[in-house]
């Protein structure tokens, strides 16, 4: 259904018409406005247009998001960014992107020709150093105990087994 939509409002080749995914995106209007004035930061509301296609996207991705890998991950954290599992509007606000990663890797697809390879669950773990990790939650122990000393000691995985384990 999804690529029935997509043939009959976009068609086979979108980089003809569209020079990136981003005016792709902003066609089918799955990128919410951004209004910026005088430091205030007012976002807008995605829009309307995109009569057949959008509203495809968007139980596509509530599908996508059921199955292990980067665009669950990413829905995950999105979710947790916007204000938590609780907030419907969070949940709303992180399917709406994930459409709008759908679009992106459809037009990538038929773009290059190359076949779509999910990065895995752990893509956005993998990302991150060990060293990034660390830093990020020696800033998170100054925040809970600002003004104190933190004494960090790394023993090896194998001193904290219990003796004979």
């Amino acid at each position: 259904m999804v690529s029935a939509a997509w043939l009959a409002e976009i068609g086979p080749a979108p980089h003809r018409w569209f020079a990136s995914c981003g005016k792709l995106a902003s066609w089918v209007t799955l990128c919410p406005g951004n209004n910026i004035s005088a430091r205030k930061r007012k976002h807008g509301r995605t829009g309307d247009a995109g009569t057949y296609i959008k509203p495809v996207l968007i139980q596509a991705a509530w599908n996508a998001i059921r199955a292990k890998g980067r665009l669950q991950a990413r829905y995950h954290r999105l979710v947790r960014r916007f204000g938590g599992e609780k907030n419907p509007a969070a949940k709303k606000k992180a399917i709406t992107a994930i459409a709008h990663t759908l679009l992106k890797i459809a037009y990538q697809v038929l773009k290059s020709g190359q076949p779509y390879t999910d990065l895995g669950a752990d893509f956005y773990t993998r990302r991150q150093s060990p060293q990034q990790k660390q830093a990020y939650l020696e800033r998170q122990l100054q925040k809970l105990y600002p003004g104190r000393t933190v004494t960090i000691t790394i023993s090896p995985p194998e001193a904290a087994l219990p003796p004979g384990a």
